[in-house]
């Protein structure tokens, strides 16, 4: 297992193509250009018009002058003004008609995209957190595995000195080849830790960990064959490290359904994996978007901006809904998508969060 992800990872939803993202605003701003010859022109009219009406205006006035040699051309002039003004009104009439029918088209088009854009944002965030399921399914997979290893059950029956070296030892071959772990911790039933494989540089034999939520829930855990999922926490044991600690009993004879003798628990480095994950989802730098992962509390556990990390809570509102976006009152965009597990591992009610800057 080497020391990025550790799994098989479906691809992250590609980001829209140039011409994609191009084609609203071309949209938009040929619309823009429709409406703005429209205006010019009509006005252009509106100009002509009441020039034409001065000169009817003008030719009335002459016309009154000539007195009976020009009732004729009065006429003429009469009905010229009438003609100005009917073309008038009807230039009014188009624009009025064409920017309304324009403004029309260019909102149509907005909604259209800002939900384009909310779908994607919902897409990359259910993309963001089905990587960290699969990724922790298999930690999962792992904790089981290893608590069966013929080291730790012999540690856990007998921790005599000879058997926590070797329980050490093999703990420590493990965590060489599986580097996205912190450390790994053989506990007994009080919580004292008698084995972990990195004695080097933790040193944790002998402390005790009962009072921990994670080995209050892995001493109930009914077989071999279940485990413990913790939430992401600062282990102060390993210098503070953000970590997600998955545990699973050890039993006597390895065997699933044997008594319980300790419980083995294994601390994923999650800061660096989970950073990997919320920075590679492929948003772009028009979006200013802020990818997150957070806990069932809305509790920020990830951040592509590194902000707020298991301090900041956000404001969700999912209105009964796994999966969805929203604008909030200052026009900032905020997709989510719920966990969706991954085989046998539920998830913890976390959620994808992406938040887009108006």
């Amino acid at each position: 297992m080497s020391a990025a992800l550790g799994l098989k990872a479906k691809p992250i939803a590609s980001e829209p193509t140039e011409d994609d993202s191009d084609i609203s605003a071309l949209i938009n701003r040929l619309t823009a250009e429709v409406n703005q010859i429209a205006v010019d022109k009509t006005k252009a009219i509106q100009l002509i018009t009441n020039q034409m009406k001065m000169l009817a205006l003008n030719a009335l006035i002459e016309s009154s002058r000539a007195g009976a040699q020009g009732a004729g051309f009065a006429v003429v002039a009469q009905e010229v003004r009438g003609v100005g003004q009917q073309v008038e009104t009807i230039a009014r009439e188009l624009e009025s008609q064409l920017t309304k029918r324009t403004g029309d088209l260019v909102s149509s088009i907005d909604r259209m995209s800002q939900r384009s854009r909310g779908e994607r944002m919902v897409d990359l965030s259910l993309n963001a957190v089905e990587l960290i399921d699969r990724n922790l399914y298999e930690r999962t997979c792992d904790v089981r595995w290893w608590a069966t290893d013929s080291a730790v059950v012999d540690c856990a029956a007998s921790p005599a000195p000879a058997a926590v070296t070797y329980a050490s030892q093999r703990l420590g071959v493990i965590l060489a080849a599986y580097t996205v772990y912190l450390d790994l911790w053989l506990c007994d039933l009080d919580g004292n830790v008698i084995a972990n494989g990195r004695a080097d540089r933790f040193r944790v034999v002998g402390q005790n960990v009962a009072h921990t939520k994670w080995f209050r829930e892995a001493k109930t855990l009914r077989s071999g064959d279940d485990y413990v999922a913790g939430d992401v926490e600062n282990q102060q044991l390993l210098g503070n490290a953000q970590v997600a600690t998955y545990c699973a009993s050890v039993r006597a004879g390895g065997e699933a359904n044997g008594a319980p003798i300790g419980v083995l628990a294994i601390h994923f480095d999650w800061e660096p994996q989970a950073r990997a994950i919320v920075q590679g989802v492929r948003v772009g730098d028009s979006d200013r978007a802020r990818v997150l992962l957070v806990d069932s509390n809305f509790r920020v556990i990830a951040a592509s901006d590194g902000q707020g990390i298991l301090s900041e809570r956000i404001a969700l509102s999912l209105n009964g809904q796994r999966s969805g976006f929203y604008q909030d009152r200052s026009g900032t965009m905020v997709a989510f998508h719920a966990t969706p597990g991954y085989e046998t591992y539920r998830g913890l009610g976390w959620y994808g969060v992406i938040v887009c800057a108006a």
